[in-house]
C-alpha cells in the first residue's frame, strides 16, 4: 500500500458486555471508548454507535474516511457453539436456547448490514477470531519485539483460552483451552454463588478473598476440576447451569459448598468469604500452572496478557512474582472492550502486512488514555450556563489548593483530560484522598462510592518512590498487578480478628489502601505520561513525606465511569465528595446552590 496514503481502521466489539470501539490510523491508536460512558449503561453491549462516532471525530473524518471496520469475533461461528451446546444438553438446554435466539436473529447474525446501515460504510468488513483479537491487544501495543501472549476469558467462540507467540507484525496462536472448560466461567459461577453480578462483580469477589481462608480448596480440584500440570483441565459440568439453564450453578453445586447461593445484598457470612478465597487460590494456580507451562512451550522470557481473568490482578501479581517470565504487559482493556482495539490492530498488521515499531522501552498504549477530552472553554461554559460557583485556578494553584484539600482530609473529583480506555481510572476520571487516613476507606466506600465496605482502594505512587513503599520492582501504570505493602511500612498489629472485622484494624501508614492481607493494587504514575497527575503526588510527597495518595474510579456503584463535566457535576452533588476539580477550576460543595438547605435540589438536578 502506498506510503502517502493514510490508512483508518475502525475496530468494533459489542452484543456481550462492555462494547466498544476503536480507531487506528497507520498502525497508531488515535482514539478508543467503550459505550456505557456515553449511555451511562453500565456494561453497556449494544452496538457502540456513540463510541463510534466519537472516534471518527477524534480522527477527524467521517465513516466514508475509513478504510476497513474490523469486527472482534466470528458470529456465525459463536451461535454454532451456542446451538450445538443446546442440542448436546437437550432438552434441558433448549430453554436457554430459546432465551438466546431473539437478539441473535434481530441483531447478532446480521453485522455487517449492522455497519453499513448504521455507519453508511459500504468498504471493507473483516471479522476476527475472539482470542485473536484478545492477543492482538495484549501482543501488538506491548513494548516487547517480541513475545508469548497468554489470553483467557468467558468463552469466545469456542475458545476459553490460548496462547503463542507474537513476533513483529506476526501473531501465532499455537493451542487452545475449548468450551465448556472454562476459567473465566467457573469464576463467574462463583461470582454468582455469592451473591454478586455475573460481568460486574467479579472485582468484588476478588476483593472479598482476603477476608476468608482457602479451605474449599481442594473440594473444588476435587469435585469441579481436573486440573492438568499445564494449567488446563476440564470442568465437572454436573455443577453447572451455564450450559443448560439460566444460572450458573445448579443444586448439586448448593448441596457441595452448604447452601444456596447469597442473596444480592444479604449478609456476607464467612462461609462466603472462605468460598472466595478457595475460588481465588484456585485461580492462581492455574493461571501460574498455565504461565508455566506457555514459558516451557514458547521458549520466551516476556509474557503478555489479555481477556477477563486477565484482570485479576492478584493473579497476575503472583505471575510476575513467582513465574519464570522477566517481565509481563498486560492490556489496560483485557474485557470485551479491548478486543475492538485488538481487531484494528490485526487488520493493520497481520491483514494488511504493515510493521510493527517499538523500541522495546515504552509501549504503544497512550497510558490509555484515548477517550474524550473537554477544554477549559467547555467547561467554563457549561459552568457559567447553570451558574455554578467555582473558582479558576492556574497550572500550580490547583496543584497547590488540591495537594493542601487532600491533607486536609477532603475527598476530591478529579476531572482531566483525556477520559480513559479500560475499567480503572488512571487520574483522568479519579475520586482521590489521602491514604493515610485510617477512615477514609470506610468514609468513602460508603459515603461517596455507595458500595460494599469491605472492597479496598487503589493507591497512586510516584513512579521512582514505588519500590520504597510496595514490593514491586516494575512499573504498574494500569493498576493491573498487586504487590505488598514494604515491612517497614507496616505497623504491628494483633491477627485475632477475623471477617469484616479485620477492616477495624489499621496496618500500615497507608492504611487506605492496604487490604488486609497488606497488598494493595498500585498505579505508579511518571511524569512524562501524567504530568499534572504526577506533580499533584508530587506535591503532596513534599508537603507529607508520603508519595502515595487514594486513587479511585470517579463514579458511584452501578454507573460507568464518568465521561462529561455534566456527568462529573452529578455525582459530585449526589455524593458526599467535597470538592471537584474540572479542568482548571475548582468547585466547593458548601458553595454549591441548596446545599445545607434541603435535598430537593438533587432530584431536580437536570444538566442535559
Amino acid at each position: 500500500m502506498p506510503e502517502n496514503l493514510r490508512v483508518n481502521i475502525l475496530g468494533v466489539s459489542c452484543f456481550y458486555h462492555d462494547s466498544a470501539a476503536c480507531l487506528v490510523r497507520d498502525g497508531e491508536i488515535v482514539s478508543a471508548a467503550q459505550e456505557e460512558r456515553f449511555t451511562r449503561r453500565k456494561h453497556d453491549p449494544s452496538f457502540p454507535l456513540n463510541a463510534i462516532n466519537y472516534c471518527l471525530k477524534e480522527a477527524g473524518i467521517s465513516a466514508q474516511g475509513l478504510d476497513i471496520v474490523a469486527f472482534y469475533d466470528k458470529p456465525f461461528i459463536k451461535f454454532e457453539r451456542i446451538l450445538e451446546t443446546a442440542l448436546t444438553y437437550a432438552p434441558s438446554g433448549i430453554t436457554q436456547f430459546i432465551e438466546a435466539i431473539p437478539p441473535w436473529l434481530k441483531q447478532k447474525l446480521w453485522v455487517t448490514e449492522l455497519i453499513r446501515r448504521d455507519l453508511g460504510f459500504n468498504g471493507k468488513i473483516i471479522f476476527t477470531q475472539h482470542h485473536e483479537s484478545h492477543a492482538a491487544s495484549a501482543f501488538y501495543p506491548s513494548p516487547f519485539k517480541q513475545a508469548a501472549f497468554l489470553t483467557i476469558d468467558g468463552v469466545g467462540e469456542w475458545e476459553t483460552a490460548s496462547f503463542g507467540i507474537g513476533k513483529g507484525n506476526d501473531l501465532d496462536i499455537q493451542q487452545y483451552l475449548r468450551f465448556p472448560n472454562s476459567l473465566g466461567l467457573l469464576y463467574s459461577a462463583f461470582t454468582y454463588y455469592t451473591g454478586f453480578r455475573v460481568n460486574s462483580g467479579e472485582y468484588k469477589l476478588m476483593g472479598l478473598a482476603p477476608y476468608g481462608k482457602p479451605i474449599y480448596r481442594d473440594l473444588i480440584l476435587k469435585e469441579l476440576l481436573d486440573l492438568k500440570e499445564d494449567g488446563s483441565f476440564r470442568m465437572n459440568m454436573k455443577y453447572f447451569g451455564f450450559c443448560n439453564s439460566l444460572r450458573m450453578t445448579n443444586w448439586r453445586f448448593d448441596r457441595l459448598f452448604g447452601g444456596p447461593p447469597r442473596k444480592p445484598g444479604a449478609e456476607i457470612t464467612k462461609r462466603y468469604m472462605d468460598i472466595a478465597a478457595s475460588v481465588q487460590a484456585v485461580t492462581e494456580d492455574i493461571v501460574f500452572k498455565m504461565a508455566s507451562y506457555v514459558h516451557k512451550v514458547t521458549g520466551q522470557d516476556k509474557l503478555c496478557l489479555a481477556g477477563g481473568v486477565a484482570l485479576n490482578c492478584v493473579a497476575n501479581g503472583r505471575v510476575l512474582r513467582e513465574g519464570p517470565f522477566n517481565d509481563i504487559w498486560i492490556q489496560p482493556a483485557s474485557g470485551d472492550a479491548g478486543g475492538a482495539l485488538g481487531a484494528a490492530l490485526l487488520a493493520w498488521h497481520k491483514y494488511l502486512g504493515n510493521k510493527r515499531i517499538v523500541d522495546g522501552s515504552r509501549d504503544l498504549q497512550k497510558t490509555s488514555l484515548l477517550g474524550p477530552a473537554y477544554g477549559d472553554d467547555y467547561i467554563e461554559a457549561f459552568l457559567n450556563g447553570k451558574n455554578i460557583p467555582y473558582k479558576r485556578l492556574n497550572y500550580n494553584d490547583i496543584i497547590r489548593e488540591s495537594s493542601d484539600l487532600i491533607i486536609s482530609g477532603k475527598v476530591i473529583g478529579w476531572f482531566q483530560g483525556r477520559m480513559e480506555f479500560g475499567p480503572r481510572a488512571l487520574g483522568s476520571r479519579s475520586i482521590i484522598g489521602d491514604a493515610r487516613n485510617p477512615d477514609m476507606q470506610s468514609r468513602m466506600n460508603l459515603k461517596i462510592k455507595y458500595r460494599e465496605s469491605f472492597r479496598p482502594f487503589a493507591p497512586a505512587v510516584l513512579r521512582d518512590k514505588a519500590a520504597e513503599w510496595f514490593e514491586l520492582n516494575k512499573e504498574s501504570p494500569y493498576m493491573l498487578l498487586t504487590a505488598g505493602v514494604k515491612p517497614e511500612k507496616k505497623l504491628k498489629v494483633s491477627n485475632d480478628a477475623e471477617g469484616l472485622d479485620k477492616l477495624k484494624i489499621t496496618r500500615s501508614l497507608i492504611p487506605a489502601v492496604t487490604h488486609v492481607d497488606y497488598s494493595a493494587r498500585l498505579q505508579t504514575v511518571k511524569r512524562e505520561e501524567s504530568p499534572l497527575f504526577y506533580d499533584l503526588i508530587q506535591a503532596f510527597f513534599q508537603k507529607t513525606g508520603c508519595p502515595v495518595i487514594i486513587n479511585t474510579s470517579f463514579n458511584v456503584r452501578g454507573e460507568p465511569l464518568v465521561l462529561s463535566p455534566e456527568d462529573a457535576y452529578r455525582c459530585f452533588m449526589r455524593t458526599d465528595i467535597d470538592c471537584l476539580v474540572l479542568g482548571s477550576f475548582l468547585l466547593h460543595k458548601k458553595d454549591q446552590p441548596g446545599v445545607g438547605k434541603d435535598t430537593s435540589w438533587q432530584k431536580e438536578l437536570e444538566l442535559d
